[in-house]
């Protein structure tokens, strides 16, 4: 019996290991498409969003092995850069989340991804190396040809677009694009409405405050039935009836 429960033992170790090892297809095509060391098996990618120029925010998503990570997905609000400025604002979020991860001792990735061109690409890698960062893999994926630029090289990388490696670039950069976008609507949503819900009998700050901690967006608002308000929020029937009668006049 014990002899059986020690070769059983050592077959999960054994599967375990494997699984740790195993990388997909696709992270090992990308390695081969951009001439890296190594797979990259921890990817992570940023892109800005302005709509229009107000509230510039960004996005960065993590994936591992091929997969996303939401835990570690992050938003950034831009903080030092004023209008519209996809360069600055890239530049200032890619120090400020590499700063935090070396303060912290946190992992570091084996690439990074950019939503943007050569410009957004060399802001990026600027703040890289300002870091002492400047051995980590960065790429940049422009939008309207698709095209993969890396650092201090004029043209794009020459990446059959039937690879592997280039359709999970593209599927990270159209989550981290996602990704931003939602957390810029949701911002502009709690911003355009703050003064609506302001002005109903009753809802003072701190409940808009817990309003939009139960709640993603303007539409989530929209989408929940009164008494569902109600419930997530410990607010009055009467209350809830007036924010959704609110919401749906916006």
């Amino acid at each position: 019996c014990a002899k059986n429960a020690n070769l059983h033992l050592a077959a999960i170790k054994l599967k375990k290991i494997k699984r740790k090892e195993y990388v997909p297809q696709s992270l090992l095509q990308l390695k081969n498409d951009l001439g890296l060391i190594a797979p990259p098996r921890r990817i992570e990618a940023f892109d800005n969003s302005n709509i229009q120029g107000s509230h510039p925010v960004a996005g960065m998503v993590c994936f591992i092995d091929g997969k996303p990570r939401k835990s570690e997905y992050r938003k950034f609000k831009i903080k030092t850069v004023s209008g519209i400025d996809d360069f600055e604002s890239m530049r200032e979020i890619i120090y400020r989340r590499y700063k935090r991860i070396l303060d912290e001792k946190k992992q570091l990735p084996d690439l990074i991804l950019i939503d943007g061109g050569k410009g957004q690409l060399s802001a990026a890698k600027s703040s890289l190396d300002k870091l002492g960062l400047g051995y980590i893999a960065i790429i940049g994926l422009a939008k309207r040809l698709e095209e993969v630029f890396k650092p201090n090289i004029s043209e794009p990388q020459n990446i059959s677009k039937t690879s592997p490696g280039l359709h999970i670039l593209r599927q990270i950069r159209d989550e981290v694009h996602r990704f931003a976008i939602t957390f810029h609507r949701s911002l502009r949503d709690k911003k355009m409405t703050l003064s609506i819900f302001n002005n109903i009998p009753g809802m003072g700050k701190k409940r808009i405050k817990k309003l939009w901690e139960q709640f993603e967006s303007l539409e989530d608002i929209r989408s929940s039935p009164s008494d569902q308000i109600s419930l997530k929020c410990g607010f009055s029937k009467e209350l809830s009836e007036q924010i959704k009668k609110r919401s749906h006049n916006l």
